[in-house]
């Protein structure tokens, strides 16, 4: 991803986190909204035009480059270590999600069965395991990127294919579906390409989603699951019907 590209990504969160439009924007640098869209979406930005839009948001442009440069510093993988570490404590892991989720230790002890001083203690946990930076009166800074992918063949991996995705699966009575599909087919390699980089920034942009809207209370915000999943496979009650090839 280009560096343009990421201040882009980075401005569309802080404009977001202030409640500011992109009219907001127009109307401050006194131009057409959609000459403004059109900026965003080309990426066609000057640094003038970043140093206007920095200013509404109080801040300055070093300050812009230093968070875009401290989000491309954000984990995106853990170790096998630090990855079985969070399976050894089911709270330490809960409260990890947390954490990637933007909860405040305040939202996380009123909703989980985790006093304040177990609450710090996990944090302190986590701080070690180098997964947040503890901060004065239990803030925290995550340094897990929201695009966080575990070890492939790892333990979270282990663990998620045996608890979460069996009984994602399996929803509980009266529980409905937000978007459901199967879809098979025969297709190239190209083609299988193209789908996977379709997935690839639909997970971005979930991820990214997930981080904007960490600034709102947890009133606002609702528990969602998401699985996108790809790999060569037929139904065996289709595989058990085809014929065995010649010798």
């Amino acid at each position: 991803m280009s560096q343009i590209t990421k201040i882009s990504q980075t401005l569309k969160k802080l404009l977001k986190q202030h409640q500011l439009t992109y009219r907001d924007i127009a109307t401050h640098l006194n131009m057409s909204e959609a000459n403004i869209k059109r900026i965003f979406s080309t990426n066609s930005f000057t640094l003038e035009r970043l140093e206007d839009i920095c200013t509404m948001l109080q801040m300055n442009l070093s300050d812009l480059f230093y968070i875009v440069q401290q989000q491309a510093e954000r984990l995106s993988q853990l170790t096998v270590e630090q990855e079985n570490h969070l399976l050894s404590d089911p709270k330490l892991l809960l409260v990890a999600v947390c954490v990637r989720d933007g909860w405040t230790f305040e939202e996380i002890i009123s909703q989980y069965q985790i006093d304040q001083f177990e609450c710090t203690r996990l944090l302190a946990k986590l701080d070690k395991l180098k997964i947040i930076n503890l901060l004065p009166n239990n803030h925290y800074k995550s340094l897990i990127a929201q695009d966080f992918r575990w070890i492939p063949g790892g333990p979270l991996e282990k663990f998620m294919e045996q608890e979460v995705m069996v009984k994602f699966m399996a929803p509980k009575k009266d529980e409905k579906w937000n978007f459901r599909m199967y879809i098979r087919g025969r297709y190239s390699q190209s083609s299988i390409e193209i789908i996977q980089r379709k997935l690839n920034q639909l997970t971005k942009d979930a991820a990214n989603l997930n981080q904007e809207d960490a600034s709102l209370t947890l009133e606002k915000r609702q528990h969602i699951g998401l699985l996108m999943a790809m790999r060569p496979w037929e139904p065996s009650l289709f595989e058990n019907m085809r014929r065995s090839k010649p010798k």
